[in-house]
């Protein structure tokens, strides 16, 4: 499988599972404690956009040429804040109506984006010496935790 077609398929499950999390939960009322976790989720998500160009965003991990390394912000904490921010919110959309299925489908999505991250990191790994000094000062996903 080549490296794009991988990375599409990375991106296309990642959605899909998503999209399985929202359906699945309908359109319940949800528990403050779920929204709360929901919107803190989509906060730190907007946090990291402001810290992030949008020449520099991908949603795939593939590198965009020309694209530069971002270590300020959420970057300072964590190398993919935005899958933190995904994992978060749809934690958020669990907690709402935990079910078998709903915590088979997140499991799902977090192996999705340590895959994504895991071929982003692959990529950046080769195209920058900086980045290497950058992952070893920085968690992958959960802030201060891995």
């Amino acid at each position: 499988m080549t490296s794009k077609i991988y990375s599409y398929l990375l991106v296309a499950l990642q959605f899909i599972f998503i999209t399985i999390l929202v359906l699945h939960h309908g359109m319940h009322t949800p528990s403050n404690f779920a929204l709360l976790i929901f919107f803190l989720g989509g906060g730190f998500g907007l946090y990291t956009l402001k810290c992030n160009t949008l020449s520099n965003f991908n949603i795939t991990p593939e590198i965009k040429k020309n694209a530069s390394l971002i270590t300020a912000g959420a970057y300072r904490y964590i190398r993919h804040p935005m899958y933190f921010s995904v994992l978060v919110m749809m934690l958020g959309v669990v907690v709402s109506k935990p079910s078998a299925l709903s915590l088979f489908i997140f499991a799902l999505l977090v192996v999705t984006l340590f895959l994504k991250a895991q071929k982003e990191e692959m990529l950046w790994m080769v195209q920058s010496c900086e980045y290497r000094n950058y992952r070893q000062q920085t968690k992958k996903i959960i802030p201060f935790v891995l």
